[in-house]
């Protein structure tokens, strides 16, 4: 493969994920999909149905991906959550971070470039701190506290930390493992989703099947079109235009370290753009453009000093937490949990719990002022 048709994949790699990030955008705007919102309709008005259009949406990316991995056309072992160290003290403590700051920042990653989209101020500045945040968790002071505690406590498996891998006793090939692991799981997942009249709403269906689908789609960008079996230069398997080397979908706390280092260091040259890199742009002008569309855009500003610090603190906590959790809502809860990671499962739990706490305190802090 020579270098011109190296960048031309390259390129088509980048182009593939920004035509993906602004679908993601239009979809969350159009169907409201958000983590946080599903289990806050849960927890303060019992009401299920982004509950069950985010199941959809996890039973049709566990299906989709699995499948591509029984045909043969990706492996769960090329993505970073399927390796063989479980950091799961990590990703629990990082996942309750993450899900309660991301109560207080009125949404997680995703969440914070489509709320942009519609106009909203308060996670413009949300973006610009879970970034920050984000990158020094990867590179700076809190990634030396981070590798010397939490870090330091793995599960070192013998395999990967994908069930079919996990499940190796139950005889049959890895692909065929992954080929009916998915279906069961999935497909409960899909089966519960849509057992209700609620998870049947078109608006349910848009937000389930799309975003799983987008999931999917990213995955064969990443895994099969962006791959190399032999890199001109390093003479390895490779895939193209990504951050970590490894196969990659979507997850949108990294991602964001790396747009604010691209930009404060635009003029380097060793920086490249990466897949998930362009996911961000296109999330926000995706969103915009639903926004537009449906007139639902409007300029949205902080209420005050106690709307202020609740969201910065939260822009933190899911900043550090995101990365010490080896993702987020969507990079683990979606992303990680389709390539049916047991390390994901850890990090979703851990998530939900740490938002149903921030949940509680915010309902008790309520109740105490009246």
């Amino acid at each position: 493969m020579t270098e011109a048709t190296l960048l031309t994949l390259q390129n088509q790699v980048l182009w593939a994920a920004l035509g993906l990030g602004l679908a993601f955008g239009a979809i969350a705007q159009r169907t409201h999909f958000c983590t946080m919102g599903a289990v806050a309709d849960v927890v303060n008005i019992g009401d299920w149905m982004r509950l069950r259009m985010w199941a959809l949406a996890g039973g049709v990316a566990m299906l989709g991906f699995n499948t591509m991995v029984g045909l043969g056309w990706v492996k769960a072992a090329d993505t970073l959550y399927a390796v063989p160290s479980m950091l799961w003290l990590s990703q629990v403590v990082g996942g309750l971070m993450f899900g309660f700051g991301m109560v207080l920042a009125s949404g997680c990653g995703s969440k914070t470039l489509v709320r942009i989209g519609g106009g909203n101020l308060k996670s413009l500045v949300v973006f610009g701190v879970i970034g920050l945040s984000a990158w020094a968790t990867l590179r700076g002071i809190t990634a030396v506290l981070r590798v010397n505690t939490v870090d330091r406590v793995q599960l070192n498996l013998p395999g990967g930390q994908d069930l079919p891998s996990l499940a190796a006793g139950l005889g049959g090939t890895p692909g065929q493992r992954a080929l009916w692991l998915g279906a069961l799981i999935g497909g409960a997942l899909m089966c519960w989703a849509l057992s209700r009249r609620e998870g049947r709403r078109a608006e349910s269906l848009l937000g389930g099947i799309g975003v799983g689908l987008l999931v999917v789609g990213l995955w064969w960008v990443s895994g099969v079109l962006g791959h190399v079996a032999e890199h001109p230069q390093t003479l390895e398997a490779a895939f193209l235009a990504t951050n970590s080397q490894r196969m990659e979908s979507f997850s949108f706390v990294a991602p964001l370290a790396y747009v604010l280092d691209g930009l404060v260091f635009f003029s380097d040259s060793s920086k490249r753009l990466t897949q998930g890199m362009v996911l961000v742009p296109g999330v926000v002008l995706g969103s915009a453009a639903m926004a537009l569309a449906n007139r639902s855009f409007r300029w949205e500003g902080f209420r005050g000093v106690e709307d202020t610090v609740s969201h910065l603190v939260g822009a933190m906590l899911m900043g550090v937490g995101g990365i010490t959790a080896v993702g987020c809502t969507i990079g683990q809860g979606l992303s990680g949990l389709s390539t049916l990671s047991l390390g994901s499962f850890v990090a979703l739990a851990a998530i939900i719990i740490g938002a149903v706490l921030a949940l509680r305190w915010q309902i008790w802090r309520v109740e105490r002022s009246v």
